[in-house]
């Protein structure tokens, strides 16, 4: 593509058409690293409480979204959990792990007071209810990273 740049008619605003390289790292901080390590080494999810409200998040997060609590105490909380919602998506990108379609699901694992997002696995789409059970396969080779969790299959 081509790079162009074109002034906006009666404004002083240029606009870029093209491709702009923007290198960056993310940083999980100290709390989500020793919760992504926890993963790779010992297959274990964790959750932050926070010690004012007593509130367990997964993943592991440094601060409450209720009250504001500085987050550094971590508990370890079930690989099985509630599914609580859904979507099928049947168009994959060049981000996704796995081939299509994809099944996305916001998990509630016991011990813990919020929901969060990956990927459901060993389903069928119609399969799937809400309030369903399901449990964590991890991969087999870990590497300190959220997707250490291949997806979440449904219990027995």
């Amino acid at each position: 593509m081509a790079t162009v740049t074109e002034k906006l008619e009666g404004m002083d605003v240029w606009l870029y058409h093209g491709r702009i390289y923007i290198p960056n790292t993310y940083s999980a901080g100290a709390i989500g690293s020793r919760f992504l390590i926890e993963l790779r080494d010992n297959k274990r999810i964790m959750g932050a409480r926070c010690p004012a409200c007593n509130r367990v998040y997964v993943p592991a997060r440094s601060v409450c979204k209720d009250c504001f609590g500085q987050l550094d105490e971590l508990v370890e909380v079930s690989s099985r959990g509630t599914l609580l919602t859904y979507t099928v998506c049947q168009r994959g990108s060049r981000v996704q792990p796995v081939e299509t379609p994809i099944i996305y699901g916001i998990i509630q694992l016991d011990g813990a007071d919020n929901g969060f997002v990956h990927m459901l696995g060993e389903v069928e789409p119609e399969q799937l209810r809400i309030g369903m059970r399901v449990q964590a396969v991890f991969k087999e080779k870990r590497e300190a990273s959220i997707l250490d969790i291949k997806y979440f299959k449904p219990l027995g």
